[in-house]
């Protein structure tokens, strides 16, 4: 018996090392899932407008997800109660007006600042929970937001110098309100996540989405249909590559994986979108724009640690 115990110790080490390489890949195929985005947007916005292209987006996620937690988890959604319903919608309801406000930014300016100004949703979730909830916000947060802010104006003065984009202002106002309403889908998701399994969740809150979306749409009076082939090819992979494989391997890895070490590496999307519209759009970042995303990437990491530790030392009492 004695002789065994080492070797189970090192299949347990093996088999934890297997699921972290695992759970490694799977996260890196979210990422490179994700950066796709942008580059999609942009190559549908040739005919398609930015609500009706948000609007397939989640129309098409909401469409493979919806029945399978009907099929499911129907009897968990059936014992929900009106309040977790009605926080749902509500977390859809931020989702539909993060997707039209990110996807409109891509209109007036570059990927490269859509994309990371609107990946400092980390930041204002820590500015709503301590305004709403009264969590603190520690030194560490204090100091990720000086960064933040100090990366964002750099990136502003930089597309102002250079003049990128038709409006590039406007699109980096955009981009950074995305942040703000996707920090409200964040917000509730994580107090619903606690109680509701992850396809339900995602299935109620991508069809209120796609609900909100496709209204405004219509009240917009953008056509959905009528467009060129290969439009259509955009919008359903736009639905089905960085929607539903991106996100899901996230959640995926999220079970398997530290929350924090998660979170970091979804910094990788504003690289790999930047890396992408540079070989694919003839976008190529300034220095100082380089600058500011290094600065914004710093302050979200500093954010992330602090809420992590956080978090730990609650747990922990």
């Amino acid at each position: 018996m004695h002789h065994k115990l080492p070797e189970i110790r090192l299949a347990s080490v093996l088999g934890w090392n297997r699921v972290r390489i695992t759970s490694g890949l799977v996260l890196a195929v979210g990422i490179a899932a994700v950066s796709t985005a942008s580059i999609l947007i942009r190559y549908a916005q040739v005919e398609a407008s930015s609500l009706a292209i948000a609007t397939y987006r989640m129309t098409v996620a909401s469409i493979v997800l919806v029945p399978v937690a009907s099929h499911r988890h129907r009897e968990e959604l059936r014992t929900m109660g009106m309040a977790s319903w009605g926080l749902a919608a509500g977390s859809g309801v931020f989702l539909a007006l993060h997707f039209a406000t990110w996807v409109t930014s891509l209109e007036y300016t570059t990927v490269a600042s859509s994309v990371v100004l609107v990946a400092t949703s980390p930041l204002w979730v820590a500015i709503v929970a301590w305004v709403l909830l009264r969590e603190r916000l520690t030194r560490r947060v204090i100091f990720g937001l000086g960064f933040a802010l100090s990366g964002a104006i750099v990136i502003g003065l930089s597309d102002t110098m250079q003049k990128t984009g038709p409006a590039p202002l406007l699109g980096n106002a955009l981009a950074l309100t995305g942040a703000l309403m996707v920090a409200g889908y964040w917000l509730i998701g994580r107090r619903l996540r606690a109680n509701l399994s992850l396809v339900p969740y995602a299935a109620i809150t991508y069809g209120t989405a796609a609900i909100v979306l496709l209204v405004a749409t219509v009240v917009a009076r953008q056509p959905l249909i009528g467009y060129e082939s290969i439009i259509y090819l955009w919008l359903l992979l736009l639905g089905l590559v960085p929607q539903l494989i991106g996100h899901s391997s996230f959640n995926w890895a999220l079970a398997r994986l530290p929350a924090t070490f998660v979170a970091v590496a979804t910094l990788g999307e504003p690289i790999g979108s930047t890396v992408l519209a540079y070989f694919l759009l003839g976008e190529t970042p300034t220095v100082l724009k380089m600058l500011g995303a290094m600065l914004i990437f710093a302050g979200i990491v500093l954010t992330l640690v602090s809420q992590s530790n956080v978090a730990s030392n609650r747990a922990s009492r």
